[in-house]
């Protein structure tokens, strides 16, 4: 069937709206990668655009040579990984159960996890909390406080909820546990839900630095957001080789600031690549056909 002349003109308009904005989004990116290999020269000059002027390394060479950027970027990707993964553990065990009509009390439970979206005890009492459990300048703080998202929860249970009971009926059946419907059923049917929630997990704790700034003061705490904060609002070069280490005077700020941007973002951006299969394949179809 051919389109008409108005869908026509009304597909070509959005494709260039689309491009318009994805051109604006990534611009400034660009901005920042031309910065990062930019000579200080050029940087000083305001020279730099979209492309690299005068090509060197030496904000690179200046970031890989303060150890506490590269052991916070080491600890902020086990972070990440350690906290994704006990994050997903926590939302299955919580959705799961809460797709169940026989748990008794299950709509106080949803109901207690609800509030927590819209109030909290505030920023006070959870320092207090968190100090009282002797958390503070330590890991932990950075794991356990936030490893659940009543939000990606309340995802995965309406996720699970459409699935199909017939699937689960006849694993009952067959004398399949609870657990064993979990693991061989529910879960690999609910691979893009899951790869979905890991990358928002993922993505938070990477991106997050405000708890590390709270509850943090040990520098091999320091997660690399909070490493690129100081370097932000750190403008003169001497106040940051003396806050960070570094002794590579022949760098700007802005070059390093830049550097330290790409080693921030560069890392995250990878893993989108290897998840967007999961956010369009339709396990579903495919499962209950036949």
């Amino acid at each position: 069937m051919k389109k008409g002349f108005k869908d026509k003109v009304f597909d070509s308009t959005m494709i260039i709206i689309t491009a318009v904005i994805a051109i604006a989004c990534l611009l400034p990116m660009l901005y920042m990668v031309s910065v990062s290999f930019s000579s200080n020269y050029a940087i000083t000059a305001r020279l730099v655009t979209i492309w690299p002027v005068e090509f060197t390394l030496e904000s690179y060479k200046a970031v890989l040579a303060d150890r506490s950027i590269v052991g916070s970027m080491i600890f902020t990707i086990w972070l990440t990984v350690a906290c994704t993964i006990l994050s997903m553990i926590m939302t299955i065990l919580c959705a799961y159960p809460l797709t169940k009509k026989k748990l008794k009390g299950r709509n106080i439970f949803l109901v207690m996890i609800v509030i927590t979206m819209y109030f909290s005890g505030g920023i006070i009492p959870e320092y207090i909390l968190v100090k009282d459990l002797g958390m503070t300048d330590h890991w932990s703080a950075l794991m356990f406080p936030y490893c659940l998202s009543a939000f990606n929860m309340i995802i995965l249970k309406t996720f699970f909820s459409n699935l199909p009971e017939s699937l689960e009926e006849s694993a009952y059946l067959d004398g399949a546990s609870h657990l064993t419907i979990l693991v061989r059923i529910v879960i690999p049917l609910s691979k893009p839900v899951l790869a979905t929630l890991a990358l928002f997990y993922a993505v938070g704790r990477w991106n997050g630095f405000q708890d590390a700034l709270i509850y943090i003061n040990r520098q091999e705490y320091f997660p690399l957001q909070l490493k690129l904060y100081q370097l932000v609002y750190n403008n003169q070069m001497s106040e940051i080789a003396l806050m960070e280490g570094m002794s590579n005077q022949n760098v700007t700020p802005e070059g390093l600031k830049a550097a330290a941007v790409m080693f921030a973002t560069v890392p995250i951006l990878l893993v989108y690549p290897w998840l967007q299969r999961y956010f369009i394949s339709g396990v579903m179809i495919g499962a209950i056909k036949g």
